[in-house]
């Protein structure tokens, strides 16, 4: 009851049935405030459509928009939600909905905002929340509006994208040029990174080719090269490439350590060796220096030979502690010879004097010369070592004796000798050499006054006044050396005082004052200033001592960085590369000549032979330079003839000759360059060559271009006239022919913008003018069949006769119609006739069924080639024809003129037929024979 209730008084749009809710909801207002009520729920109601309907009438998108998650399937729900957010329908504000269409998510929904937007910002936004390819290239070819297509072609990546975007968009260029211009940048990008990834391999290749082989002068510089070639690639390396490229250089580091390693243990070798070498000389200077004071001492006593044995052994034992590390040098090993020989000579000496001394010392005591002399043969006491106190009384005793004999030899001095030395005596004090004089004068002055002859007169005399001349100058030198010391010692005391002095200009300073100081001579000598002097001289010494060890430091250090640069160059000459490059070895030079002048300075004892020895590398390495400058040279002179013979070489072609010269070049900027007179005279001459070449390639170019552009405006005349030509009927298709052959005589056409557009609308032309002809064939086709209307109904009505049980005829095809029968259905009338003669009556059903499907076969087989579509019942027949025309297709193709032919006189051929069946398809075959007699107007 209360059911019964509720319906007959309930609102209409509270109606238990679904339909009567929906009628009702048509009839609510939502500007009535009940009526709104009603309608907002509706917009929960359980039907989807009468919600959906609701939520339109409030106009509620927000309610719509949270409802079409449960919809997403209905079609209604989607193009109402397409319709309120493209802004189609509706009275939302542009803000709302692209708030809204921000937070959707669904690609079709927005596709289709994205294309029926009613603004632009709307589009944009739908296409920011696209994220697939396919979408994004939709909307790059379909959207009607340029900035989302154009944004839409901005945001696609990906190659394939890319390329299936270039095939697709035809109607915007922009976006045609900018997937081009993506892709092409792909492709820079592409051969970029293969760029990359190749110089990576062969720097990897290089680094460990570089690990493997053994150290050598140019190998750290080598290394440092290889590494900065590889942290300057842009490019970051694989995972791989960069074990390896730490794998190589840890190799690499190794080598260098090694080699380090092995050059500090030379070097302390050789600092060992030095050292050893330093002891050594120190040991001979000590044992020279003894032997050397056994010669001048005063005598030679006991203690002088005891402790020259002392020093004698002790020598030998750090000589021989010494030679048990390193050999010593041949020039030390001499000395040291020479050293065991004088000290050999003085034991000799002093065991032969020994054995004598008893003897000489009895004969001393009574006077005996003759012993005397006997016993000092006997003894032959070196002139050069200092004899002992009874030898030298031995020897004064004998001297005096034989003095008068000396007297004598005296008296026989050439006068004329006496004479030159004193020319040279008189000649040293012109030239003011005072200590030179002064050592002649006081040799010749003895020998001159000793002499006791008249002739020695005027050598006296002239002797007597040089001496004067030497007193004087004595006395000059005396007044002004005096002063001039004073001031030497002022000057050097100021200067060992000055603390602030750099050592460099303090040593400067100092050998200057001493130059000085020695070039006085003994001029105004006197103890007090010479004291003077040396003690200050002295001071500087103590003062530039660290300094003077630190140069000596620096200058082993730069001897040694010389030594090791020739070393570095003597290998490099030893084996020089058969291509080396003159450019690398002058700049090589050049450098090897900025680091010999940096390395400065060397110890001076030792400067000269490096340098000899650099000098020597020099001119080798200036040899090898000018060696392969001529030998690139002869080659550039080859080149050149090379391209002289291929200007003048007209049976090769121009292009190939081109390309020859290229390489040429090529091969030219590889070879270096030659001695710097001939550079220039070459390059000229081969510039001049190629320039030749060059300018017939250039005329070359422009007769082919006007030969193109020939070729080109004649292929636009005949593009004209095939499209100004409008065949009319099928036999005008050897005009076509004639004209394909005239463009196939002008092809190929050069590749350009226009002979592209040229070819675009050469195809369409052709494609039209085919077509046209195929079209004008099938009328004349359908034309005949028209003709051969009356024989197909004599055909017909022999038929009917024949079913109705008279006897079977033959028609004659001369009697019915008035033109000859076309060939192609000529065996068609026979067939026909002998079939009525043949075919037994009366007919079963299955013949009957058999020629009902055969007409259908053909009328559908008429339909394909006309218009396409058939009828639902004749699709299983459509199927199998369609299968035999790609089978028959397959085996021998046919054009639509012959097929149109085989079905008519297949058509013509089936027989005999009743006439109901006939009526039943012959309306639908005369339209079918119609529209393929109908052709389009030019």
């Amino acid at each position: 009851m209360y059911g019964l209730l509720r319906r007959l008084f309930a609102p209409r749009w509270q109606h238990p049935d679904p339909e009567v809710r929906r009628q009702a909801l048509a009839r609510l207002d939502p500007s009535q405030t009940e009526q709104r009520e009603a309608l907002q729920a509706l917009a929960h109601d359980s039907e989807s459509d009468i919600r959906l309907a609701a939520l339109l009438a409030l106009d509620d998108i927000q309610g719509l928009f949270d409802a079409y998650s449960d919809h997403r399937q209905q079609e209604a729900w989607f193009n109402a939600m397409c319709q309120r957010l493209g802004g189609l329908e509706g009275n939302t504000d542009l803000h709302q909905r692209q708030a809204l269409v921000e937070q959707l998510d669904e690609s079709r929904l927005l596709n289709a905002i994205a294309l029926q937007g009613d603004n632009l910002n709307l589009r944009l936004t739908a296409l920011a929340r696209l994220t697939d390819d396919n979408d994004l290239i939709t909307q790059a070819c379909h959207n009607g509006v340029a900035t989302v297509r154009h944004r839409a072609a901005e945001r696609i990546e990906d190659e394939e994208s890319l390329k299936r975007l270039l095939k697709e968009a035809r109607r915007d260029r922009h976006v045609v040029r900018l997937a081009r211009e993506k892709l092409g940048q792909k492709r820079t990008d592409a051969e970029w990174l293969a760029q990359q990834q190749q110089q990576r391999e062969q720097l990897l290749q290089q680094l460990e080719q570089q690990a493997r082989v053994p150290w050598e002068p140019l190998y750290g510089g080598r290394l440092r090269h290889l590494e900065r070639e590889w942290k300057g690639l842009a490019h970051p390396p694989s995972a791989e490439q960069e074990q390896r490229f730490h794998h190589a250089m840890l190799g690499c580091r190794r080598t260098l350590h090694d080699h380090e390693t092995q050059e500090q243990a030379r070097q302390q070798s050789l600092a060992r060796r030095d050292e050893a070498e330093r002891t050594r000389n120190q040991l001979l200077d000590g044992l020279e220096e003894t032997l050397e004071g056994l010669h001048h001492a005063t005598e030679i006593t006991e203690q002088d030979i005891d402790s020259l044995r002392a020093q004698r052994q002790l020598f030998s034992q750090r000589w021989q502690a010494l030679s048990d590390l390193h050999t010593p040098s041949e020039l030390a090993r001499q000395r040291y010879t020479q050293a065991i020989v004088q000290y050999e000579q003085c034991l000799d000496a002093w065991h032969r004097w020994q054995d004598i001394s008893v003897t000489l010392e009895q004969a001393l005591t009574n006077n005996d010369y003759s012993a005397m002399k006997r016993l000092l043969k006997a003894c032959a006491w070196p002139e050069t070592l200092t004899p002992p106190a009874l030898i030298q009384r031995a020897q004064a005793t004998l001297a005096t004796e034989s003095k008068e004999i000396d007297d004598s030899h005296q008296a026989s001095v050439s006068l004329s000798t006496l004479e030159a030395e004193l020319d040279s005596f008189e000649h040293l004090l012109e030239r003011g050499a005072f200590k030179s004089a002064s050592q002649l004068h006081q040799r010749l002055k003895p020998q001159i006054e000793g002499l006791k002859t008249a002739d020695a007169k005027p050598l006296k005399a002239r002797l007597k006044q040089l001496g004067a001349r030497l007193a004087e100058l004595r006395d000059w030198r005396g007044f002004v050396a005096g002063p001039k010391r004073e001031q030497l010692c002022a000057s050097i005391d100021a200067l060992a005082n000055d603390q602030h002095m750099a050592e460099a200009a303090l040593d400067r300073h100092h050998r200057q004052l001493v130059k000085e100081w020695k070039s006085l001579g003994d001029a105004a000598a006197n103890r007090e200033q010479s004291t003077r002097f040396r003690a200050a001289s002295e001071r500087i010494h103590e003062r530039l001592g660290p300094w003077r060890d630190q140069l000596s430091q620096e200058r082993e250090a730069n001897l040694s960085a010389r030594e090791q640069l020739c070393e570095q160059l003597e290998t490099l000459l030893a084996q020089p590369a058969e291509n080396a490059d003159p450019d690398v070895l002058r700049e090589i030079r050049d450098k090897a000549r900025h680091q010999w002048r940096h390395y400065s300075p060397v110890p001076r004892e030792r400067s000269e032979a490096v340098g000899q020895r650099f000098g020597k590398i020099r001119h080798q390495l200036q040899t090898l330079i000018d060696q392969r400058a001529e030998q690139i040279a002869s080659q550039k002179h080859a080149l050149i003839e090379e391209v002289k013979a291929l200007r003048s070489d007209e049976q090769q072609p121009l292009a190939q000759r081109i390309s020859q010269t290229k390489q040429l070049q090529q091969r030219w900027r590889q070879l270096g360059r030659a001695p710097k007179g001939a550079e220039q005279s070459l390059w000229k001459a081969f510039r001049h060559e190629c320039d030749q070449l060059f300018a017939q390639r250039d005329a070359h170019k422009n007769e082919q271009a006007a030969r193109q552009q020939q070729q080109l405006d004649a292929m636009q005349v005949l593009i004209d006239q095939m499209d100004s030509w409008q065949p009319t009927t099928a036999r005008e298709a050897s005009v076509l022919e004639d004209f394909l052959s005239q463009v196939n005589g002008l092809e190929p056409l050069p590749r350009n913008r226009r002979s592209e557009g040229m070819q675009r609308r050469l195809s369409g032309i052709v494609r039209a003018k085919r077509e046209r002809l195929s079209r004008l064939e099938i009328a004349d086709t359908v034309e005949q069949w028209h003709l051969i209307l009356p024989l197909v109904n004599a055909h017909l009505a022999a038929d009917q006769r024949y079913l109705a049980g008279e006897a079977a005829e033959t028609v004659n095809a001369t009697e019915v119609i008035s033109t000859p029968l076309p060939a192609a259905f000529i065996a068609a009338h026979h067939t026909r006739n002998r079939q009525r003669h043949t075919t037994p009556l009366p007919l079963s059903a299955e013949d009957k069924a058999a020629l009902a499907d055969s007409v259908s076969r053909l009328r559908v087989h008429l339909t394909l080639l006309t218009s396409g579509s058939v009828r639902q019942t004749d699709e299983p027949l459509r199927l199998a024809i369609q299968v035999e025309r790609l089978n028959e297709g397959i085996r021998q193709e046919r054009s639509r003129p012959e097929e149109i032919i085989d079905v008519l006189a297949a058509l013509l051929a089936l027989g005999p037929i009743s006439a109901e069946q006939w009526e039943r398809e012959v309306k639908e075959l005369d339209n079918l024979l119609s529209d393929l007699a109908r052709v389009p107007p030019p």
